[in-house]
């Protein structure tokens, strides 16, 4: 048996007992959606979203298309949210898919378990309707940081707009922590150091996963997530360590 079919009989094992639904609840089960139909509605928040992606996950045992008779898949909207919530734990936690999984398998056994969250959208400033994406402005209200603050963490790179002046769904949360550390007493300008970091880390991700990058971009970027997890960790437990050194 190979990995993929063994961690695909294992999510079985541990499946909803019969007559129980699966999580997410109270969510449409009609298998209507062709796959280039989910990649379309979940682009927006995932935009190296991919068919091959969907269908590497799928192959991992975190979602479970219904198949026609001709053996193409249909999905519904509950297999969609199983995927949105699957590569959101990968995007903001860096979460391995075995987690990931459990953490399913979890949802799927707790009957009180709550429908999936809806999307967070933002209305900028010319009315239109933005779903994981904002302008500097966007970012002003929702976070309650100057427009000079946001300025000043886009000219040290804490913070990167597109070519477009946008900026994804996790500069909300960046620009947050930024002025939270600011408050606890680190001017925005001393954050260099912390992105100067968080680049070099990201060059030893790179150099460790090339080669898995060579073989399959879909399992390098799966990889690369898992390290960057386990990287972040390492530095949170060293960065404790030196806090209590200097006590």
């Amino acid at each position: 048996m190979t990995g993929a079919a063994a961690r695909r009989g294992a999510a079985d094992d541990l499946a909803p007992a019969e007559g129980s639904e699966p999580w997410p609840r109270g969510v449409s089960r009609e298998p209507a959606m062709k796959i280039g139909e989910v990649v379309d509605r979940l682009k927006a928040e995932f935009p190296a979203l991919s068919v091959s992606k969907v269908r590497y996950l799928e192959a991992e045992g975190l979602i479970s298309p219904h198949r026609v008779g001709n053996g193409y898949r249909r999905y519904s909207v509950a297999d969609m949210e199983r995927l949105r919530y699957t590569l959101t734990a990968q995007r903001d936690e860096y979460l391995p898919l075995s987690v990931i999984r459990e953490r399913l398998t979890e949802l799927d056994g707790d009957m009180d378990a709550p429908p999936p969250a809806p999307v967070a959208r933002v209305v900028a400033s010319d009315g239109r309707t933005v779903a994981g994406a904002f302008d500097a402005d966007d970012l002003v209200h929702h976070s309650g940081a100057s427009l000079a603050q946001i300025e000043e963490l886009v000219t040290i790179g804490i913070i990167v707009p597109d070519a477009h002046g946008r900026f994804d769904s996790r500069a909300l949360t960046t620009v947050s922590l930024a002025l939270r550390a600011g408050r606890l007493g680190v001017p925005l300008r001393n954050l260099r150091t912390v992105r100067s970091a968080a680049e070099r880390e990201a060059d030893a991700i790179e150099l460790a996963t090339q080669h898995k990058r060579s073989r399959s971009t879909t399992a390098g970027e799966d990889a690369a997530a898992e390290l960057a997890g386990v990287l972040a960790q390492l530095h949170t437990s060293l960065l404790h360590h030196a806090v209590d050194a200097l006590r």
